[in-house]
């Protein structure tokens, strides 16, 4: 199986499929996946392009919304994860992966999945040391600091992702595992990229947690971008495995951006036998199951449970062949991923040539919605939206999108504006000149953001929730707490202990818990019930929790090098 990869796309959608269009026709080859590795920029219209954290000058609708409205459909099946330019809100709406158009499939906050018999990991955002213990507490409208955080990775994702057994034999980040410049041609590196030497030489460059994961899951493959370079490594394990990691550039004319590998699938089938078709993985579904009281709402810190912990809590939720096969059944042995895409917005409709110049300061953020992906998935899973948690927590209303969509989605061919400037502390400037402020992990919580005129008073979890029937016995908990450029290095021919592809070809031009919230109750009248039972009118004012707004310090180029 032939799989395209790229850095980061940054919305140039119809620039990508031009370029694999050319590649195969002028090699005679057929790519059979496209794999992006972030700031994909899945923007559907000007309100969610409010949602992404960019300089105002690079706001750009770029093509994704001709994919999302049926304009267009993508060529290839296409498999991404999220960076730090991203329409946030969008892709908060499906927190364990979802098509977010037909034939594009997003890989959620951390995610595992199967094409063809490659298992396919990867985690979304970047590492920021001060969010990394909170949870998922943001949702749109975003203020200015929620904007940035609600891209940034948390422990519970690497936590999760730490369980896995099997082999990875692609594992996906926005940033780079840190320390990786070790494996690498580091003087060719830095004759491009001379700002790098400082965070290099003190060990800062690239994510400490995406280090942990190279060292303990070992996949074949690592492929990342974030830093708009490429460059490629070879990491030899202690125990004689390796891993060939490739980052790539952004989408550019003359830039190194796009790399292809020919992989051969688990049964040795090509192209023409076996169409390319994502499936979920078996093992991740049951850790997502089993972890699911490790979710935290809070902005606060918390901690996942180890070893040497209180009483007998459980640490290790590596799953065990019985509660995979009670998940298996949940599914009812069919682990396809369903190609159930649905529009619950409406896609941007350009201006014709007398409309003018639009106007951006007068386009607002859009309200939370709840996406009927994520609701169908948690629903089958037993597991709870992160979304919707934080919604109920705060006491607002559970939103489901009034849209109505009038195109009919297109099924794939069998195979083949001036808002204020806010300085981005994660903002890695497109153009190759860093002009950013750049932001530390250590950080001055000092000014608190004005909230609405009448804020809500945040109650605990359990008293907001329905008790679930595993601790009905027990005394109430609060479920969220407890403990909440060198390319020959990459040609080389990998062996492994496990699975093996075999040599790969680089072009160079190239228990089950009752506690589920995901389906609303809708009253006659159509006003929402919240899961505690308590009607919430249609009118009810949505208010903004409290959010801390952080003092930011030059610290590291690598901060300043994109969030």
């Amino acid at each position: 199986m032939k799989i395209a990869i790229e850095g980061c796309a940054h919305g140039e959608l119809e620039k990508i499929y031009d370029l694999i269009g050319s590649i195969q026709e002028e090699q005679n080859i057929a790519i059979d996946l496209l794999i992006c590795c972030g700031d994909f920029q899945s923007t559907r219209n000007l309100q969610d392009l409010q949602c992404m954290a960019v300089p105002q000058k690079h706001l750009d609708m770029c093509s994704f919304y001709k994919y999302y409205s049926g304009e267009k459909l993508a060529p290839i099946l296409t498999l991404f994860i999220g960076g730090n330019h991203e329409a946030s809100n969008y892709l908060q709406e499906l927190p364990y992966g979802g098509w977010v158009a037909p034939n594009i499939y997003y890989l959620g906050y951390a995610g595992v999945v199967e094409c063809n018999g490659v298992r396919i990991g990867g985690i979304s955002g970047i590492f920021k040391g001060h969010d990394f213990l909170k949870g998922r507490f943001e949702f749109p409208p975003y203020t200015e600091s929620t904007k940035r955080s609600v891209y940034h990775q948390r422990q519970i994702d690497v936590f999760r992702l730490k369980q896995l057994s099997h082999p990875v034999d692609i594992m996906l980040s926005h940033d780079w595992p840190r320390a990786i410049t070790e494996h690498g041609n580091v003087n060719q590196l830095l004759r491009f990229k001379p700002a790098f030497r400082e965070d290099i030489e003190s060990n800062r460059l690239g994510s400490g947690p995406c280090e942990d994961l190279l060292q303990q899951l070992k996949p074949q493959y690592w492929f990342a971008a974030h830093l708009h370079c490429k460059f490629a490594a070879l990491v030899e394990h202690k125990d004689g495995q390796q891993t060939k990691f490739l980052a790539l550039d952004k989408c550019l004319p003359r830039r190194r951006f796009l790399q292809v590998l020919d992989i051969p699938t688990e049964d040795g089938e090509s192209q023409e036998d076996q169409k390319p078709q994502l499936r979920y993985d078996l093992e991740w579904l049951t850790i997502l199951n089993l972890t699911n009281h490790l979710i935290s709402v809070r902005s606060t810190n918390g901690y996942m449970p180890g070893e040497g912990g209180d009483g007998d809590e459980r640490f290790n939720f590596t799953p065990t062949e019985e509660e995979k096969a009670k998940v298996l059944h949940c599914f009812d042995s069919d682990l396809t991923i369903p190609d159930n895409f649905l529009r619950i917005a409406a896609p941007y409709q350009p201006p014709g040539d007398d409309d003018g110049r639009l106007n951006m300061s007068i386009v607002e953020q859009p309200q939370a919605y709840v996406n009927p992906q994520t609701t169908a998935f948690c629903d089958r899973l037993n597991i709870d939206d992160p979304l919707r948690l934080a919604m109920l927590m705060t006491g607002h209303k559970l939103n489901t999108s009034t849209y109505v969509d009038s195109g009919p989605v297109q099924t794939p061919a069998s195979s083949k504006p001036n808002k204020r400037a806010m300085t981005n502390a994660d903002e890695l400037d497109v153009d190759d000149d860093d002009d950013d402020d750049v932001e530390g992990d250590d950080v001055k919580q000092d000014e608190t953001v004005q909230t609405s005129e009448r804020p809500v008073a945040r109650t605990s979890l359990s008293s907001t929730l329905p008790q679930p029937r595993w601790c009905a016995e027990t005394e109430s908990q609060e479920s969220d707490l407890s403990t909440t450029l060198n390319d020959s290095l990459v040609s080389q021919a990998t062996t492994t202990p496990h699975k093996s592809f075999g040599d790969s070809s680089l072009s160079e031009s190239l228990p089950v818990v009752n506690l589920n919230l995901s389906s609303p109750q809708q009253t006659t009248d159509g006003s929402a019930v919240a899961d505690s039972g308590e009607q919430v009118p249609n009118d009810v004012v949505q208010d903004t929790p409290p959010i801390k707004k952080f003092k930011r310090r030059n610290q590291t180029i690598y901060a300043n090098e994109d969030d």
